[in-house]
């Protein structure tokens, strides 16, 4: 068993992300889609509960999870969907059962290299769009402008996996070699005809991340209306990360400042 009910660890920062997350004016999540994870103390998550609204957040909605035994699940072959259920399900002193969120193991994974503080996963429609279209997985590839790239940094894409087992060792393998090639985690994920995955050690950057990522996505729709897309190229980026100036701003502007 991994899940258990402990509202004692359930922060008023996380409650009061996932409630803004879920505003509707935002168009970030709608019913019960979405869902927010905080590390609450080393290897210990708490993630909200499966079928409840961010909109309307409390306590009661999340459960506690440790990272490595669903870590353990996603890398176990022989693993199935039913133990991951079975890891997921919380049981309550009266004898009342609650689940963390199928896509727990998305927040897990998050935390396989480095020890991420909050995680938001949303579906906006705007990101949606394109990570619905042909051109889904190239669609974020480079930056179209400078803030955009100072706030998400190299984005990650992931394509479709069924949400649960599959999508957990999906995003791992992908989450596995992004780390290889770069040496950080990315700050957002994409995920294929689904959405995203927001990472940020303050929940001002998990928010900022996911509007930002809103934001992206709406003036690559706009341009595409207005002709095509012209973006960044490599070159002219290449040398923004090795900056003192922009590492500093890029951590300012996404609240990731430790």
């Amino acid at each position: 068993m991994t899940a258990r009910i402990q509202p004692d660890l359930v922060s008023d920062e996380l409650i009061d992300l996932t409630r803004r997350l879920g505003r509707p004016e935002r168009d970030l999540v709608i019913l019960a889609e979405g869902n927010t994870s905080e590390l609450v103390a080393e290897g210990v998550f708490a993630v909200k509960t499966s079928g409840s609204s961010m909109e309307q957040a409390s306590v009661d909605t999340f459960v506690v999870a440790d990272v490595e035994p669903l870590l353990a699940i996603i890398r176990d072959p022989a693993a199935t969907q039913d133990d991951l259920t079975a890891a997921l399900t919380a049981v309550s002193g009266d004898g009342t059962t609650v689940r963390a969120s199928i896509e727990s193991l998305v927040h897990a994974a998050a935390r396989a290299h480095m020890p991420v503080r909050y995680v938001a996963h949303t579906h906006p429609t705007d990101v949606v769009a394109l990570l619905s279209s042909a051109e889904a997985d190239v669609a974020f590839a480079d930056p179209v402008y400078s803030e955009e790239y100072m706030i998400l940094g190299r984005s990650l894409f992931v394509p479709y996996a069924e949400p649960g087992l599959k999508l957990g060792r999906v995003f791992l393998e992908h989450l596995d070699r992004y780390v290889e090639q770069h040496e950080e985690i990315p700050s957002l994920v994409l995920l294929g005809n689904h959405g995203i995955v927001a990472m940020s050690d303050s929940a001002a950057g998990a928010e900022a991340i996911s509007l930002m990522a809103v934001k992206s996505a709406r003036v690559r729709l706009g341009a595409r209306l207005a002709g095509g897309v012209a973006t960044l190229d490599a070159a002219t980026t290449a040398e923004y990360f090795d900056r003192a100036d922009f590492r500093e701003r890029r951590a300012n502007l996404a609240g990731t400042q430790k």
